[in-house]
């Protein structure tokens, strides 16, 4: 009997598991949806934003460099990774890490270690990249806490200052970009120097600018890169949500799939107690007979 206590045991703390899984699944549910709209409403705003930026850039003389997309040689680099402050969300932060270090390995191979600093979003980040043993120039845990554009205007202005000064020759953007509840993609993109897509037009704009193309292009840049981090931030945050969703989702169902195993060893060793009981029983009855 002391067999069937045992399993009894573990059906009751597998159901208490399937109880928290299941009520994490929905407590993400309703931030997926919350945080799903943020990120579809923003990509337009931001596509159109560097559709603009492209029309304007065409008028412009190719020569022409701002603060913030000018190229230089690569000697010091700095890496935004955005990571979750939480686990329990499946494969999310261990594969935006390993796509953090194959990023070091493809690209920065030539720059040496201390050249290479980051800026961690999210306490895993943190965690992985002391494992690293890479130095992390600042961290954002709580950007995650109230996801806002005011909360974020301060990381963006600071990788915007740290280029315009020269004290880094490139920055990467590391982060999950939200697809879909069970998809995400890990994604690399280059933040600063930016990158303007200029397009050759055979017939030029006949738009008027005001007060001019260069002026434009000195206020539109900047905020389209506060747009464009304020993005990889929504995204981010909403394929956590969906991972965690995913997952729980998951556990929940091979909860209940244990349960189910469990349910039928514990029928079968109580049917063959009783089994044994009755033959005891039996085998008592016949001596006494015999």
């Amino acid at each position: 009997m002391a067999g069937l206590k045992d399993i009894r045991s573990r059906i009751a703390s597998v159901k208490s598991t399937r109880q928290i899984t299941s009520a994490m699944k929905m407590v993400s549910a309703a931030k997926l949806k919350k945080a799903q709209d943020k990120v579809t409403q923003i990509r337009p705003y931001a596509n159109k934003l560097k559709d603009v930026l492209s029309e304007v850039s065409s008028g412009l003389d190719k020569e022409h460099k701002g603060a913030y997309n000018v190229q230089r040689p690569v000697e010091n680099a700095l890496i935004v990774l955005l990571t979750s402050n939480r686990g329990l969300c499946g494969g999310f932060n261990a594969n935006i890490c390993k796509k953090a270090k194959q990023h070091i390995t493809d690209d920065f191979a030539e720059l040496p270690k201390e050249n290479i600093k980051f800026v961690c979003i999210g306490k895993k980040a943190n965690e992985y990249v002391k494992k690293l043993g890479y130095e992390i120039v600042k961290s954002g845990n709580e950007l995650f806490d109230d996801v806002s554009f005011e909360n974020s205007l301060a990381y963006s202005k600071y990788l915007m200052d740290e280029f315009k000064n020269e004290n880094y020759d490139k920055i990467d953007i590391i982060y999950n970009s939200f697809k879909n509840a069970a998809v995400h993609n890990q994604l690399i993109e280059t933040f600063l120097p930016m990158q303007i897509e200029t397009e050759e037009q055979n017939n030029p704009s006949e738009y008027i600018f005001e007060p001019g193309m260069k002026d434009i292009m000195e206020e539109m840049i900047p905020k389209s890169l506060r747009i464009q981090f304020f993005k990889a931030i929504l995204d981010s945050n909403a394929a956590e949500h969906g991972a965690r969703m995913t997952a729980m989702h998951q556990a929940t169902d091979n909860a209940t799939e244990l349960i189910k195993d469990l349910t039928l060893i514990y029928n079968k060793a109580r049917q063959a107690a009783i089994t044994n009981e009755i033959l005891e029983i039996t085998s008592g009855a016949e001596a006494l007979n015999g």
